[in-house]
C-alpha cells in the first residue's frame, strides 16, 4: 500500500524545520538571557545554525516545488532527529522538558513515508533517545547550584520517551496509511461511476449525433438528385448518381431510427421499475451455466404494481457488485428480492453459501482489508475494494446497507445477505 501515498514537497519540511529554527533560538536566547542559566550558548547556536544552513542550501539548490523521494525525505528528517538530540545533550538531555520534541519528525515521517522509512526513522529516533538517557551535559540551571533528579525518574522518562516514539510512529504510520487507502478505493469509485455514466449517456448522445448529421446529410441528397436529373440518358453516370440518391436516403433512415431509438433510450434511463431494475442489474448472472440460479422475488403488498424508480448508474453498478459477489461465493441459488412500503424501498441479495468470514463482516464496506483477514476464513479472499465501491455508490444515493448471515427459510448454513433500504422519496421517480 505504499505506492498510494502521495509525495511530499521540499517546501513543506523546510517551512517545518524554519520553525523548528525559531523555536529553538528563541527557547535557548531565552533561558540564557532572561534566565539567567549558563548555556554552551556557541555550540548550541551552532547546531542550530547547521539547520539554517540546510535550509538556505536547499532553497537556493531546488525549487520549493521539488518532490521529494522516499530516501530524500528519510534523510530530511534524520538530520533533524540527529540535530534535536545534539541540542538535547548540550542541554540536558532527557531532563530537559523539551525532549518530547523529537516525537514531532517520527510522527512527520510515520506519516509521509512507507513502513520501511517509518521504521528507519523511529529507530533513529530510539536510538538519540537511548544515548540522551546515558551520557549528556548537565541541565542548565542556576549559577552554583546543580539540579539532580533520581535515577528512578530518569529510567522513568527514557522509558515513556521510548514507548511514545514507537507508539506515535506506529498510529501515524496507520491513520495514514487508511486514509491514503480511502483516497485511492474513493478514486476508483468515481473512475467506476464515470464510465457508467458515459455508457448511461450514448442514448442520448446517439440522438445528438443524428439530429446534427440530419442537415448535411439532406444537402447531400439534394445535391445528388440534381446531379442525376442533369446526368440523364448520360448511362453510368446517370446510375451513379441515382445510386448516390438511394444511399442517402438510405442514410436518413439508419439516423431517424438511430435518434428515435436514443430518444426512447433517453425516455427509459430516466425510470426504471423496481422489478426490472434488479433482473438489468443481475442480467451479466441469469444465463450463467456454471453458476448458481438467480431467482427474483417481489414482497410488496398484494396486488400493488413495483414502484418506479430514478434509474441511476450508482444503483445498476452497486447492485450488480453485490449480486456478483452472492453468485461467486453461492451453492446453487442466489435470492435477490425487493420490498416496499409507503416509507421506503428495500433490495436484499441472499445466497446459499458459506456467509462472511466473521473476522471481516464488521469491517465489509471497508477497502482494502488487511491481509490477515483475506487470508481467514471463508468469503475472505478479495481486497475489499468491490464492496466498497458498490457501498460508496449505493450511498450516495441515500440507500443504507445492511450485511450479515442468515440461513434460507427451508433450514441450511447461515449464507452472506445484504440489505439495501432507501427511503422512498429518495429512490421513486416523480
Amino acid at each position: 500500500m505504499q505506492s498510494l501515498r502521495g509525495p511530499i514537497r521540499i517546501r513543506t519540511l523546510t517551512t517545518l524545520r524554519w520553525l523548528a529554527v525559531g523555536g529553538q533560538i528563541s527557547a535557548i536566547l531565552i533561558v540564557h538571557f532572561v534566565f539567567g542559566f549558563p548555556v554552551e550558548l556557541g555550540l548550541c547556536l551552532g547546531a542550530i545554525a547547521a539547520s539554517a544552513w540546510l535550509n538556505i542550501f536547499a532553497a537556493l539548490r531546488f525549487s520549493p516545488q521539488r518532490f521529494l523521494s522516499d530516501a530524500e525525505a528519510t534523510a530530511y528528517i534524520a538530520f533533524d532527529i540527529v540535530q534535536l538530540c545534539v541540542l538535547l545533550f548540550l542541554t540536558g538531555g532527557l531532563q530537559n522538558p523539551f525532549a518530547l520534541l523529537i516525537l514531532a519528525p517520527v510522527t512527520i515521517a510515520a506519516s509521509v513515508l512507507p513502513l520501511r522509512q517509518t521504521i528507519l526513522v523511529a529507530a533513529l529516533a530510539l536510538a538519540g533517545v537511548g544515548v540522551l538517557g546515558l551520557t549528556h551535559l548537565p541541565l542548565p540551571w542556576r549559577p552554583g547550584e546543580s539540579l539532580i533528579f533520581p535515577p528512578m525518574i530518569n529510567g522513568g522518562a527514557w522509558v515513556a520517551l521510548s514507548f511514545a516514539v514507537a507508539f506515535f510512529a506506529a498510529y501515524a504510520h496507520r491513520i495514514a496509511q487508511e486514509a491514503a487507502q480511502m483516497r485511492s478505493a474513493l478514486a476508483a469509485s468515481q473512475l467506476v461511476l464515470a464510465r457508467e455514466e458515459r455508457l448511461a449517456a450514448l442514448g442520448g448522445l446517439a440522438a445528438a449525433a443524428a439530429h446534427e448529421l440530419g442537415t448535411p446529410l439532406a444537402t447531400i441528397q439534394l445535391t445528388a438528385k440534381e446531379m442525376a436529373n442533369e446526368l440523364k440518358g448520360e448511362g453510368l453516370l446517370e446510375e451513379d448518381a441515382r445510386l448516390l440518391v438511394e444511399q442517402a436516403q438510405r442514410c436518413r433512415e439508419i439516423l431517424g431510427r438511430l435518434s428515435k431509438g436514443g430518444a426512447e433510450a433517453d425516455a427509459m434511463m430516466d425510470r426504471i421499475g423496481l422489478d426490472l431494475l434488479l433482473k438489468e442489474a443481475a442480467a451479466p448472472f441469469i444465463d450463467a451455466r456454471l453458476g448458481p440460479a438467480v431467482i427474483f422475488e417481489m414482497r410488496g403488498p398484494a396486488g400493488e404494481e413495483p414502484p418506479v424508480l430514478r434509474r441511476r448508474p450508482e444503483i445498476i453498478y452497486g447492485l450488480r457488485n453485490i449480486i456478483e459477489n452472492a453468485v461467486a461465493y453461492g451453492r446453487s441459488k442466489v435470492l435477490v428480492s425487493a420490498d416496499w412500503s409507503t416509507a421506503d424501498i428495500e433490495i436484499e441479495v441472499h445466497d446459499d453459501g458459506r456467509g462472511f468470514a466473521p473476522d471481516i463482516l464488521g469491517r465489509l464496506g471497508e477497502p482494502y482489508l488487511g491481509r490477515r483477514a483475506r487470508e481467514r476464513g471463508a468469503r475472505s479472499g478479495g481486497l475489499g475494494l468491490g464492496f466498497f465501491i458498490a457501498k460508496t455508490l449505493l450511498e450516495r444515493t441515500g440507500a443504507d446497507l445492511v450485511f450479515d448471515n442468515r440461513p434460507w427459510p427451508e433450514g441450511g448454513e447461515a449464507g452472506a445477505w445484504v440489505a439495501v433500504r432507501w427511503p422512498r422519496a429518495a429512490a421513486e421517480a416523480r
